[in-house]
């Protein structure tokens, strides 16, 4: 009788292996549920991450009905004869046509049918009047009940407009006022002057597009012919792709429903709209990166709980050994673990996942300034999800069950524990692999551009040389463990002697803190970076609003008076450049060539004028007092933060021109006399002072160009008298100076950072702590039966945590400087190629020192005191 073929020798092995790992699994509740909780986390958070980002992420097919309601297209006019475009004309497209074209609703209805039903409508921004001044808002005009319309809106109080003195506005516009039941008041502001027009609001509406902007939905010519060019939604059939290339042989871009749900094959494109799109090198990178980084974070943190669950099986194992088993069949039992445990962690957390992203999509919606699409489970990328699970899984049963295949039988029989020496090659490939590291990061951050490959291929070589290098450590660690008291040396040399167990934990604990050293490096580099490179146009608090010809600075003062009372209010005179239907313009030659100063319009003017320098300026005191001798002396000052300021004698250039032929009618020139300030403090708001006596000898027209506020102003009162400001012709937009604000996308990264290092850190080393107090009990039970005091398991505890996570702290910081350096070069690379390196200690501190002594004394407290009193082979 033959036997069965080798495949189905080893399925039959592996349906055995699986039915034992199953049962060992119910078997051993507690440590299978930890197994289960740190593969379900990753794979949950991936799983949850990936249902908001999908449902987040407005398809072109499902933001249909925002863009059109429930037309069939959506038709507008290019402004030229002809055009080309992509399958969404918000994509690609191509002006083919060179002349100037209106499009009209005849051509539609040439091309697409006389009988189709066509909806006008029109966007456009425009001013109104709010509680506490004039705001902007988006106005469109259209039949808002209309059925083609049915989508663009959702009436959420009152009605719709039904003539055209009513008006319809969304939240965001009624909480800064006016809401349901009062009056808006619409202002169009054009070059031939201000259109108001008064509207009822007669219903609140949230808008299909938009949650934090205002806006307002009219009839058809209620706030005037708007400037856009016009728009149809069109009704009937569905408009097909060829419809669309006859609508754009005639001017007219068309976003069909059709054509967006169903776009047909990428070779009916025109050539000329076709982009290759480049493959973003950074994003792919830092996505495989950042995966392969999770993946080995879980193995490391998995790998002690299957060298735990591989040690309570070495007993089974060596008996199946003993009576003929192979060293296959012992590493497949381990390596069914994996898999029962994966396949079930990977199942549990990606339904957990579609839950807890379920949960997250309202509060990230309330994050959001645009609405999220309908609720959708990406199910492609979840099975992906589930089987990085399973893979993480295995992979972390692979060492403890190569280990079990090796074990010694008759020692393990005997009851006799420990591993043998660490290998002599490890460190030094480690070491190697930590070198190379080093250079590739060097290499990939270089100066002439850098490599995204190589800056990825340095952390992980790194971070793979640091795990070479734990076993080593551990064991020094141990060995110096002589003069430690008692739980801190038990827990040193018990951690060396079972190193299958103790090295991934430690690895992990590692290989977390090397991520966030160097994530936390090129965050801060890059702030660092931000902050060098930020201009501040005042000194720091100072408010300025420019002025302009047509305004009133008494009016303007007026306002600022009332809307922040007690403040101290300063005009600034400078140069005004504008004369009847001429514009006159002050610049500096050096050696006949054109000077080139910082100009900012925050003052209202490049050159000011008089005597002093303001306050607003920011000029330390030396400064301040060399460029007032200068202006008394009748001088030219010229400020900048350079160091190589232009000074000493200049020439002058006025130049009168024409407003409507740009033609130049009068020149005039003059040397002067030029001292360089350079202000330390900030980078002023003009290019330069002029004395009074020199501005009325060059003939320039001087007035008040700008008002400016002492500090400070809030942030809530700014915007209320932003909008009180514009209600004031001719006054500027409001500039506060608050200097160098970080991101709060970074600052929400860097909490997060720190926040999901402590959580990984703490996982590892509670991890490997309970793992090893479960592994030791005949250890502590001898312990208990020679009189040790109950604390001394308490203590014991916390000097496991102290161990793993001190060790692994020590070893992964270093290493974290690695990618960390490599990655803040080009992020922090100005444009004469000087990088910047910002290393946050504190942060380095908390996850070095900080976090393994709170893990060590929540350990401590939390421990049971009472020792174990059981038998001496477990």
């Amino acid at each position: 009788m033959r036997g069965p073929t080798p495949s189905g020798a080893r399925l039959a092995g592996w349906r055995i292996a699986l039915r034992l790992a199953r049962r060992e699994a119910l078997r051993r509740r507690a440590q299978t549920a930890l197994m289960l909780v740190l593969v379900c986390l990753p794979v949950l958070a991936v799983a949850a991450a990936a249902v908001v980002w999908r449902t987040a992420d407005v398809s072109g097919a499902e933001g249909v009905e925002r863009r059109m309601g429930t037309a069939a297209a959506l038709v507008y006019g290019s402004g030229t004869t002809e055009v080309l475009q992509s399958f969404d004309p918000d994509g690609a497209t191509s002006w083919v046509g060179e002349e100037e074209h209106v499009a009209t609703v005849t051509e539609v209805r040439q091309v697409l049918g006389a009988d189709r039903p066509l909806l006008p409508i029109a966007r456009e921004y425009l001013s109104y009047v709010t509680d506490r001044g004039v705001g902007d808002v988006v106005v469109t005009q259209t039949d808002l009940a209309a059925p083609l319309a049915r989508g663009l809106f959702r009436l959420e109080g009152g009605r719709l407009p039904r003539t055209t003195g009513e008006v319809v506005v969304n939240p965001a516009l009624a909480r800064r006022g006016p809401g349901l039941g009062d009056t808006l008041t619409a202002l169009r502001r054009t070059s031939d002057g201000e259109t108001r027009t008064e509207l009822r609001i007669v219903g609140i509406v949230e808008s299909a597009t938009t949650r934090d902007e205002a806006v307002a939905g009219v009839l058809p010519g209620a706030v005037g012919t708007p400037d856009a060019p016009p728009q149809w939604l069109v009704g009937g059939d569905p408009v097909s792709w060829d419809d669309v290339r006859a609508l754009n042989a005639v001017g007219l871009l068309a976003a069909s429903r059709q054509v967006l749900s169903d776009p047909p094959p990428a070779s009916a494109l025109p050539p000329e709209v076709v982009s290759d799109e480049p493959v973003d090198e950074t994003a792919m990178t830092a996505l495989v990166l950042v995966a392969t980084m999770v993946l080995l974070e879980v193995v490391l943190l998995a790998g002690p709980a299957f060298a735990v669950r591989a040690r309570a099986q070495a007993r089974t194992l060596a008996l199946v050994a003993a009576a003929g088993g192979t060293p296959a069949q012992a590493r497949r039992t381990v390596l069914a673990s994996g898999v029962v445990v994966g396949l079930l962690g990977g199942a549990l957390g990606t339904v957990l996942g579609i839950g807890v992203g379920a949960l997250l999509v309202p509060v990230a919606q309330r994050l959001q300034g645009t609405w999220f699409g309908p609720f959708e489970v990406p199910w492609t990328v979840l099975l992906g999800v589930a089987g990085f699970g399973l893979a993480a899984a295995v992979l972390a049963a692979v060492v403890p069950a190569y280990s079990a295949s090796r074990n010694d039988v008759v020692a393990v029989l005997a009851g006799r524990r420990g591993e043998g020496r660490t290998s002599r090659r490890s460190p030094v490939l480690g070491l190697v692999l930590i070198g190379a590291g080093v250079v590739s990061g060097l290499v990939g951050s270089r100066a002439s551009g850098a490599s995204p490959a190589l800056v990825g291929a340095s952390a992980l070589l790194s971070v793979v040389g640091m795990i070479l290098l734990v076993a080593t450590s551990v064991t020094a660690v141990g060995r110096a463990a002589r003069r430690f008291p008692l739980a801190l040396r038990f827990a040193a040399r018990d951690a060396a002697r079972h190193r299958t167990r103790t090295v991934p934990a430690v690895a992990a604990v590692g290989a977390t803190v090397a991520g966030v050293v160097a994530l936390g490096i090129a965050l801060s580099s890059q702030q660092a970076a931000d902050e060098r490179d930020y201009d501040p146009q005042l000194a720091h608090g100072y408010a300025a609003t420019p002025v302009g010809g047509d305004a009133d600075p008494e009016t303007v003062r007026g306002v600022l008076a009332q809307r922040v009372p007690g403040a101290e209010i300063d005009e600034i005179a400078g140069v005004r450049g504008a004369g009847e239907g001429t514009w006159t313009d002050l610049s500096l030659e050096l050696d006949g060539e054109p000077l080139v100063l910082p100009t900012f319009g925050s003052l209202g003017s490049s050159f000011l004028v008089g005597t002093s320098v303001p306050a607003a300026v920011g000029l330390a005191p030396a400064e301040q007092a060399a460029a007032e001798e200068a202006l008394a002396a009748g001088r030219l000052v010229v400020l900048g933060r350079s160091a190589d300021l232009p000074g000493g004698r200049l020439r002058a250039v006025v130049q009168v021109t024409d407003d409507a032929t740009q033609e130049v009618l009068d020149e005039r020139f003059r040397d002067v006399d030029v001292t360089s300030v350079r202000s330390p403090v900030a980078l002023p708001a003009a290019a330069g002072i002029v004395p009074p006596t020199l501005a009325d000898e060059l003939g320039l027209t001087t007035a008040t160009t700008a008002l400016v506020v002492a500090p400070t102003i809030s942030e809530a009162a700014q915007e209320d008298l932003a909008e009180a400001l514009a209600t004031v012709a001719g006054a500027g937009e409001l500039y506060v100076e608050r200097g160098f604000v970080p991101d709060s996308a970074v600052r929400i990264l860097q909490w997060v950072l720190a926040v999901l290092g402590g959580v990984m850190m703490l996982g590892g080393t509670l991890t490997a702590t309970f793992l090893a107090l479960s592994d030791a009990r005949p250890d502590l039970a001898t312990m208990a039966a020679v009189g040790a005091r109950p604390r001394t398991r308490r203590r014991v505890a916390a000097a496991y945590a102290l161990v793993v996570g001190l060790v692994g702290a020590l070893l992964g910081a270093p290493i974290g400087f690695v990618p960390g350096l490599a990655v803040s070069r080009p992020l922090s690379r100005d444009g004469d190629g000087a990088t910047l390196l910002a290393v946050p200690w504190p942060l380095v501190a908390v996850v070095v020192v900080g976090l393994p002594l709170l893990t060590a004394a929540a350990v401590g407290l939390c421990a049971r005191g009472r020792l174990p009193l059981v038998a001496r082979i477990d």
